[in-house]
């Protein structure tokens, strides 16, 4: 993993990570409704928001900040590791105090929102199992 530098390369992948998740998230809201498991349509469309929305709040407070460009491929999703280990990485390895404090920042809240992710999940029901389909030969 390469070290980042700067808060406009920070603020450049950060907003990269949530263009990513958002995308993502809404494909599976839009998979799991079309598989009829509204629960987890629900879940990952709540998901998805949140993501837009986070996407939002960052581009908002980098506006007027000249951001490299990230090229998006670098963000396939789960292939990158996950999101809070990468601002953790650049917690630990920068020396600038401010970037220190703002890949904390973000560490922390990719860390509430695996936690609210599992917190979503454990309070969405499973999935009714067609016993025809287990017992079919």
């Amino acid at each position: 993993m390469r070290l980042v530098e700067s808060t406009p390369e920070l603020y450049a992948h950060a907003t990269a990570i949530e263009r990513e998740a958002a995308a993502r998230y809404a494909e599976l809201a839009e998979r799991m409704e079309d598989e009829g498991r509204e629960e987890l349509a629900h879940v990952f469309g709540l998901l998805a928001t949140m993501e837009a929305e986070h996407l939002e709040i960052l581009e908002r407070r980098a506006r007027g900040i000249a951001l490299p460009e990230i090229a998006p491929e670098r963000y396939k999703w789960l292939e990158s590791g996950a999101p809070e280990a990468f601002f953790e990485h650049v917690y630990w390895t920068t020396g600038d105090p401010a970037l220190r404090a703002l890949a904390k920042e973000m560490a922390e809240e990719g860390c509430e929102h695996v936690a609210l992710v599992g917190q979503l999940f454990d309070e969405t029901p499973p999935p009714e199992l067609d016993d025809m389909l287990i017992f079919a030969k």
